[in-house]
């Protein structure tokens, strides 16, 4: 058993097949992992949906829904959904609010002209509502005249909510105002430190890291598979992640001058390729999943790659 001191989890990946979904939530509860995080990406499965059906379907791995765009959904739904969720499956959900993707919010036409505003308004909001407090609030975008859940759909155990922020300024929004931040990948120690810094805690406050992870008994195979999943790093919205690292600009270039995404990732240097995801063999990935949980992050989340999810989940175990 690794000697870790934080939870390890896996994220159930946007794109698994719709035969395997429910056998790979059942397999990662099975197999040890304390949490399983899912997805909402635009064009992809509702976080919702995905959350209630593994929730219903395993026995007693903690579900995170990373993360719900604040501008897709209004608060008050949010909270009776979330709050449903909670009363099931007590102690066993965690909410993620967010920005969303600037593209994809953008595409959906549900880019608000002042996000930060909108994440605070909404977290505020949406823990007032889950503990069955009346929420009144006459903010920029969030609006509510005393609404309350109904007692009958107040979880006995709130579930805490997180923000999935990158910038400076959201971290620090997430640090007034939610129970946890849930950082995206890479996350490295460097950038835990410095985001740590713009969170600011000043109550408990959880640290969710996901990564990219490939376990093999061989090194460089493990590197391999693990390249073709940073094909969307190299631009401005990953710069936080990356600039503490100290190559930010030479990735940048790389990305720019590359022929297409396959041309990118194969030609990153194995140094690169090694800090930005945790790949290699188990007792490697276990090391760095140490100093993680080291450097501050509460709950690890594993990202699997390759064709096969179940075949790489089995081997993502081994680090258990």
């Amino acid at each position: 058993m690794t000697q870790a001191t934080g939870a390890i989890g896996v994220l159930l990946p946007c794109d698994i097949q719709p035969a395997d979904m429910i056998a790979f939530a059942r397999e990662a509860d099975a197999c040890g992992f304390d949490e399983l995080w899912v997805v909402e990406d635009l064009g992809h499965r509702g976080g919702l949906a995905q959350a209630a059906t593994v929730l219903a379907r395993t026995q007693r791995i903690r579900v995170g829904v990373g993360l719900l765009p604040a501008a897709a959904r209004n608060v008050a739904f949010t909270a009776m959904e979330a709050a449903t969720l909670a009363q099931l499956h007590p102690g066993r959900i965690d909410i993620a609010v967010g920005h969303g993707m600037p593209d994809w919010m953008r595409s959906a036409g549900a880019w608000p002209h002042s996000p930060l505003t909108l994440l605070r308004e909404y977290i505020n909001a949406l823990k007032t509502l889950l503990t069955g407090e009346p929420a009144d609030t006459h903010g920029r975008y969030v609006r509510l005249d005393g609404l309350r859940l109904h007692p009958s759909t107040v979880p006995e155990q709130t579930p805490d909510v997180f923000a999935g922020v990158r910038s400076p300024k959201s971290l620090a929004v997430s640090g007034e105002t939610a129970d946890g931040t849930l950082l995206a990948e890479p996350v490295t120690p460097p950038y835990v430190h410095q985001a740590l810094r713009s969170i600011n805690p000043q109550r408990p406050h959880r640290l969710t890291a996901y990564n990219i992870a490939v376990v093999d008994k061989n090194r460089r195979t493990a590197l391999t598979t693990a390249r073709p999943a940073l094909k969307a790093l190299g631009n401005a919205d990953w710069k936080p992640h990356i600039a503490p690292l100290g190559f930010h600009e030479d990735l940048a270039e790389l990305r720019r001058t590359s022929t297409g995404a396959q041309a990118f990732t194969q030609t990153m240097p194995d140094k690169w390729v090694e800090q930005l995801t945790l790949a290699g063999t188990a007792e490697h990935v276990r090391t760095r999943l140490d100093n993680l949980f080291t450097s501050g992050v509460t709950s690890a989340v594993l990202i699997p790659t390759g064709p096969d999810y179940r075949a790489s989940l089995a081997t993502l175990a081994t680090v258990l």
